[in-house]
């Protein structure tokens, strides 16, 4: 077949090519919890104070391993998400920030509260504890989603936002 170009005649094949790219979809799994506490999470409740967040994440400082979650939340402090990012050892989880932010950016959450357990029962944070939070700020900044607070749970609790460190 020939076709008219700015530089003249053209040949060009007629045999149809075809391209292949990959496409990424969001799927959400909703998980029915069925319980007889009735305000366990409310839909509507907002989260306001790391005492709320603690109450309802204390069952963490059972478990032997420590465990990494990141709450998402609306533009009113709803939880519309709950991420569990990483489970880990004895000591320690791996957690990064794009596997953080993954899943905000897909419940379009607004913020973010991130908690994680530590098995031993001291809330102190480590210093990795410090560096990551610090990195998961600057990441969240960077995208628009705000850290709230990182909230370590062991035999009672401890705030990054109360203890002034983020």
């Amino acid at each position: 077949m020939t076709v008219q170009t700015l530089f003249g005649q053209e040949e060009v094949s007629t045999k149809t090519r075809s391209i292949k790219f990959k496409q990424i979809k969001a799927v959400y799994e909703t998980l029915t919890v069925k319980d007889e506490i009735t305000n366990y999470l409310q839909p509507l409740n907002r989260f306001t104070s790391p005492d709320q967040v603690y109450a309802t994440f204390s069952f963490l400082k059972h478990e032997t391993k420590e465990y990494f979650f990141a709450l998402h939340l609306d533009g009113k402090n709803r939880i519309v998400c709950i991420d569990q990012v990483s489970v880990g050892s004895l000591n320690q989880s791996i957690v990064h920030p794009r596997e953080t932010f993954k899943t905000a950016l897909l419940s379009s959450a607004a913020a973010i509260i991130l908690i994680h357990n530590h098995p031993t029962g001291d809330p102190t944070p480590s210093r990795e504890d410090i560096e990551i939070t610090k990195r998961l700020k600057e990441a969240g900044d960077l995208l628009g989603i705000k850290i709230l607070d990182h909230i370590i749970i062991g035999d009672k609790y401890l705030s990054f936002t109360n203890e002034g460190l983020l």
